[in-house]
């Protein structure tokens, strides 16, 4: 089993569209190539997302729940669906893409390409753009430091643990306007689904912990359809280990 980012053809199992491989921006029969070079007879392909969201829901915090949206806050934001007790994939295999659900008209550039997208706001990616910007125009902030002592290439989620515990006030203004952002799309993706709960993993939520869960949670009450008390918000269980299960699990589906 193989979990990559990119979109997955359920018909044929090629891969496409994973901008952050080189050379898989077009289709790429990927399970055919690893089944050929390993001498493997079966080898199934899927998002990464969408593995972890299985992972979640058969192995973690997702257990007990037959309709649960798993959000996965890491360089990117993206996003799984379990509904009547499935992983939904969608008519065109892009279910489960809250990242891109805008926010702010007209807002913020999105690694994607739009404006105004949620992972604008929240993925590490564009938070790490946000923070050099104001660093360049003299706001003054520890992350370039903590990073360079932590000898990190990028601003890591450890990093911007590393700058929230310090009392960073750049960080805490970025990560107040990622909670923000999360908490909207969040919230507007449970009144268009109506599901039991929502998980929260990926690099963001395992690093930041239970603290940025609730914190999430409370920017989803003012957006949401039902009562607050009829979602349930957790912390995801199985941190960097949930996209290797899910990939292991795909082949008993």
């Amino acid at each position: 089993g193989i979990g990559s980012p990119g979109r997955v053809d359920q018909q044929t199992g090629e891969l496409y569209g994973a901008a952050n491989l080189p050379g898989f921006g077009e289709p790429v029969p990927l399970g055919t190539m690893v089944g050929s070079a390993l001498g493997v007879e079966r080898v199934v392909v899927d998002n990464d997302v969408a593995v972890a969201t299985l992972a979640e829901h058969r192995l973690g915090a997702g257990r007990g729940f037959d309709d649960l949206l798993v959000v996965f806050a890491g360089s990117g934001v993206g996003g799984g669906l379990i509904l009547g007790g499935q992983l939904r994939a969608g008519a065109h295999g892009a279910a489960g893409e809250i990242g891109h659900m805008v926010v702010v008209d007209g807002g913020e550039l999105c690694p994607c390409g739009r404006r105004g997208c949620m992972e604008a706001y929240a993925g590490r990616v564009a938070l790490e753009r946000a923070a050099r910007a104001a660093a360049a125009s003299g706001r003054p902030t520890e992350l370039l430091a903590i990073q360079q002592r932590q000898g990190r290439s990028r601003m890591s989620s450890g990093v911007w643990k590393a700058a929230l515990d310090a009392g960073d006030p750049l960080a805490h203004e970025l990560i107040d306007r990622a909670v923000e952002a999360l908490g909207a799309a969040i919230a507007s993706a449970v009144n268009l689904v109506d599901v039991q709960a929502v998980l929260i993993g990926g690099g963001m939520g395992d690093k930041l912990g239970e603290p940025f869960v609730r914190r999430i949670e409370t920017a989803m009450i003012p957006h949401l359809f039902l009562p607050p008390s009829s979602v349930v918000v957790r912390l995801g269980e199985l941190g960097d280990y949930a996209g290797a299960m899910g990939a292991a699990l795909l082949l008993k589906r």
